[in-house]
């Protein structure tokens, strides 16, 4: 067969699920990936368990996809996390609920995903070519017309879908092939960049790498900006590297990084980290006095170890200016002050963060502006689709990116397969 109703380029969560809402609806489906196996990305989501998708309701969910994430109520009211809890256990894959709402199936492992979702794309009756990289897409006319393969083969259609990722993790395959078929479609790409990703920095600790592997549990990462301003805030835990930052306050700050950075046209980047969230800055004092009157012979050094992580105490004695050798009576008020308020408020520069290779999630992509919230198709090209993360959706871990991408993926399926019925009748 060469003609087809519904063309899907990619085999990844927006692309199969694309498969699935088009072949429900009848339409005859061509999926084309360029790799050997669908669903790579997919399975190693979620530390290789895949955090289908979070329990939230739809406003915390878009809260929580700071890319754009308004863009995607339309395709929420077609398909939402509910449709695709719904849909998993449909296919006999019970999920369970864990921390912050994420959602996982029972067995923990991605390939049970994985294998369900491909074996619905089967079952519907959708044609399958794997190794099968694509050189282009046809248009004629305004219209999306089909595609050309690499080998030279042409299979047309008046509906193509580009599911084909961004630039992150590469290795599944995600290598930016989708952005130049946009442009020859007229469209343009917002500039590309590393979002929930580790973040770097060159202070001289970090590059004797004293605190390398050292994890914080549920402490507060901020971003200021040059004018003392805090952009971002995120709670939860982290971990000191021989480079920087990471766990998964550090990746979820990290697109605010390039946002200071290019808004204030600037390198580095304030941070802070908040050890004790939970306190105000006059408890921390009071906890700090408290220990300090409990052992007033001891060097302030020892006193406070078992309170603070203790390889982190010789920096914030210093960053504080008190020696640690200075017993604990013989502190002066103005210590307690400063020792306290390096506790709520450890400052440190950011440079930046690993590169887009590196990343979790691809930020920029396919210009909103120019795609139908409502339908995911093109303003731009008749019968061009697009879902999943070559458009310009980010957002934190946690199953946000993938609930975005099923959600635009099936949107982008249903509407294909309305569309391309219209030329069948």
């Amino acid at each position: 067969m060469s003609h087809y109703d519904v063309i899907v380029i990619g085999g990844g969560p927006s692309g199969l699920m694309a498969c699935v809402a088009a072949g429900e609806r009848g339409a005859s489906v061509l999926l084309i990936d360029k790799g050997d196996k669908l669903g790579r990305k997919l399975g190693i989501s979620g530390g290789g368990r895949c955090n289908v998708t979070n329990a939230k309701d739809t406003d915390a969910l878009i809260e929580h996809i700071p890319g754009n994430g308004r863009f995607l109520y339309s395709a929420f009211q077609h398909w939402n996390n509910r449709d695709i809890m719904t849909f998993f256990e449909g296919l006999g894959i019970p999920l369970k609920e864990e921390d912050n709402g994420r959602m996982f199936p029972v067995s923990d492992k991605a390939s049970s995903v994985v294998n369900a979702l491909v074996s619905k794309v089967k079952e519907l009756g959708t044609d399958i070519k794997t190794n099968s990289p694509v050189e282009r897409i046809l248009y004629q006319d305004g219209q999306a017309a089909g595609v050309e393969l690499k080998s030279g083969k042409t299979y047309k259609s008046h509906c193509v879908i580009i599911a084909t990722g961004g630039q992150s993790v590469p290795q599944t395959g995600s290598t930016g092939d989708g952005y130049p078929w946009a442009v020859a479609a007229g469209h343009t790409i917002t500039e590309l960049y590393p979002t929930e990703v580790p973040i770097v920095s060159t202070e001289p600790w970090i590059a004797s790498k004293e605190l390398q592997g050292l994890s914080l549990r549920d402490v507060e990462l901020s971003v200021w900006n040059p004018k003392g301003k805090r952009v971002i805030a995120h709670r939860g835990d982290m971990l000191f590297t021989h480079f920087g930052v990471s766990g998964p306050i550090a990746l979820r700050c990290s697109q605010f990084i390039r946002q200071v950075q290019r808004k204030f046209d600037t390198v580095n980047v304030d941070m802070a980290i908040d050890l004790f969230p939970d306190l105000s800055l006059g408890q921390v004092e009071s906890a700090f006095k408290e220990r300090l009157e409990q052992e007033p012979k001891k060097a302030v050094k020892n006193a406070i170890k078992g309170w603070i992580p203790e390889r982190m105490i010789p920096l914030l004695l210093s960053t504080a200016d008190l020696d640690g050798d200075t017993v604990c009576s013989g502190i002066s008020k103005t210590s307690v002050n400063a020792f306290a308020s390096t506790l709520k408020k450890f400052l440190f520069r950011a440079c930046g963060t690993r590169s887009l290779k590196e990343a979790f999630v691809t930020g920029g992509g396919v210009n909103l502006k120019e795609i139908q919230p409502k339908t995911m198709e093109s303003k731009l090209m008749q019968g061009l689709f697009f879902c999943g993360e070559v458009l310009d959706i980010h957002g934190y871990t946690g199953g946000y990116n993938i609930t975005a991408a099923f959600s635009t993926g099936y949107t982008a399926g249903k509407h294909a397969a309305e569309a391309a019925s219209l030329f069948r009748n």
